[in-house]
């Protein structure tokens, strides 16, 4: 594309919008009618901008123009009840079922590092000589040690709410830090198997390893899904950089960023369950069996969820990206 070319064959329309929405208040119908017309074209040619000569002087200016365009066309909009319920019943498990060719593969493997982890640190004593001393593992692993007490130690709401808090972090930054090619994400899922298998190994060295399932399945099941299916999506969004498909790169990231930060938002209100559970359920004196069955009822109650409203919202062409009035007009791309 020739720049200047194509900026003196169109400046004429540019600034003919601009003129219109200086007084858009008193426009007449055909003048309406107008400036609705030159705002499609003009969203058309930022885009074209964008994808085949971008220049950040005109790129701003066109896109603030299209933004004024915008409001003065659809007017200033506010989140309503309806737009909470879509988000709840179609855009956030859609986005989770859509990614579950990343979430499933990636909480298989990382389940298999853990126990491969776990049985590692079990059975060689040097390994678990490296990690404290003696002493210090007896006092972790005895009946009333420190992996038992730990989800005691606080308030229950207290603690829920600081755990709530620091796994919604966590999952936020797999979702954020997944563009830079997935590499931090692989690193933060690491460290949490890493975690979960050094508690498996050491518990399972003092033969209490049905102790430490009992007490990490209530809430553990949730909570590491909800894990997994944030590094899966920030995996996912570091392919995308590497493969935008048929799409350009810029509209790919766009989009997939956008369900991306949705997700975030949802798997809070997930983590959010799974800490209640945390704080409320695991350190009750609810037997074992009692404790475990209400993690996997509210495992299984996610899973359906995702399956059957994310699956049915995604069958119908829902992202769990915004809704498409809302996002910024864009050039087809040929497949």
């Amino acid at each position: 594309m020739d720049l200047d070319v194509f900026v003196t064959a169109h400046r004429a329309e540019w600034d003919r919008l601009d003129a219109l929405l200086r007084r858009r208040r008193s426009l007449t119908g055909a003048e309406a009618d107008e400036l609705v017309t030159l705002y499609q074209r003009t969203a058309t040619h930022l885009s074209l901008i964008q994808s085949s000569a971008p220049d950040p002087q005109l790129t701003g200016r066109l896109s603030q123009l299209v933004a004024r365009a915008r409001s003065a066309v659809t007017g200033t909009r506010r989140a309503s009840w309806r737009d909470v319920t879509r988000f709840l019943t179609q855009a956030f498990p859609a986005a989770v079922y859509r990614s579950r060719h990343w979430w499933i593969p990636t909480a298989l493997l990382s389940t298999a590092v853990a126990a491969l982890l776990g049985w590692w640190i079990g059975t060689h004593p040097e390994v678990q000589s490296s990690i404290a001393a003696p002493d210090e593992l007896r006092e972790l692993t005895r009946p009333g040690g420190q992996y038992e007490t730990y989800y005691s130690s606080h308030p229950a709401a207290a603690f829920a709410a600081q755990v709530w808090t620091n796994n919604a972090q966590a999952a936020a930054m797999c979702l954020v830090l997944g563009v830079f090619l997935g590499l931090p994400v692989l690193w933060i899922l690491f460290q949490n198997m890493l975690n979960l298998g050094i508690g498996a190994g050491l518990m399972s060295s003092a033969g209490r390893l049905d102790t430490f399932l009992g007490l990490v399945l209530p809430h553990g099941l949730l909570e590491l899904t909800a894990v997994f299916v944030a590094a899966g999506t920030g995996l996912r969004l570091g392919w995308t950089v590497i493969d935008p498909g048929p799409r350009s790169r810029r509209t790919a990231l766009a989009e997939e960023g956008r369900a991306a930060v949705g997700m975030a938002i949802g798997l809070a209100l997930v983590l959010f369950v799974s800490g209640a559970i945390e704080g409320f359920v695991t350190p009750s004196g609810l037997p074992t069996w009692a404790r475990i069955t209400i993690g996997v009822t509210a495992e299984l109650a996610f899973l359906a969820y995702v399956y059957v409203l994310g699956g049915r919202a995604a069958r119908a062409g829902d992202t769990g990206d915004v809704e498409a009035a809302e996002r910024s007009a864009t050039v087809p791309t040929a497949a």
